[in-house]
């Protein structure tokens, strides 16, 4: 069974729906072994408690730069024998140090189909008032592998979401976690926990299953 550790920032519907999934017997392979928030008091760190996860908290304020964080979230991972690292409404941009060391181990759900609306700059509601702002008539999530760059690695599962006349970036956002980043990310994490993910060529390529 691979360790699957989750990095948070905040109120974690993300993780609840990792959690949820897990619960359901939706993921394979591998299960959480661990949250780890970069803020005290962080509602996702009630979620994991509640789902009996360990936790551990390592606030972003305490250090005093990007690096010396990045290295204390490494060696906790490391502490914790993370096989995958599951960023899930985490707001902080980490050093390189721990995407070198990981790899293809990390990812991350993005609201928007990249390579659209993405990028350093474009997280929360902001990626969904640029949407609205263009007119896109179809938006989604994207679930990625996480390199040196901000949502710049290898894609693994994209769902669409029609945009609708009336919507607000709120209403977007809902819809957008409801039925697409609740989904996909479950099931890319246990995708890669059944090593049903390759990479070639800098391209993530998923094992075609009767789920599909």
């Amino acid at each position: 069974m691979k360790n699957i550790v989750v990095l948070v920032s905040g109120g974690g519907t993300n993780l609840q729906a990792l959690i949820d999934s897990q619960a359901r017997g939706e993921i394979k392979g591998g299960s959480i072994s661990c949250v780890i928030s970069s803020k005290e008091g962080a509602y996702a760190l009630e979620r994991a408690k509640n789902a009996g996860i360990p936790t551990v908290v390592i606030p972003r304020k305490d250090y005093a730069d990007k690096l010396s964080y990045s290295r204390a979230i490494l060696e906790e991972l490391e502490r914790q024998k993370a096989d995958l690292i599951v960023l899930a409404g985490f707001m902080i941009i980490l050093d390189e140090c721990v995407t070198k060391a990981y790899p293809y181990r990390i990812i991350n759900v993005h609201p928007a189909l990249i390579p659209s609306f993405c990028g350093e700059g474009y997280y929360g509601l902001k990626v969904h008032e640029k949407a609205l702002e263009y007119g896109v008539k179809v938006s989604g999530a994207t679930v990625h592998f996480v390199n040196e760059q901000a949502d710049a690695g290898a894609v693994i599962l994209q769902h669409p979401v029609a945009v609708r006349n009336d919507d607000t970036p709120e209403t977007l956002q809902r819809r957008i976690m409801e039925k697409a980043e609740w989904k996909i990310l479950p099931r890319a994490v246990s995708l890669f926990c059944e090593d049903k993910i390759t990479v070639k060529d800098g391209k993530a390529y998923v094992e075609n299953t009767d789920e599909e």
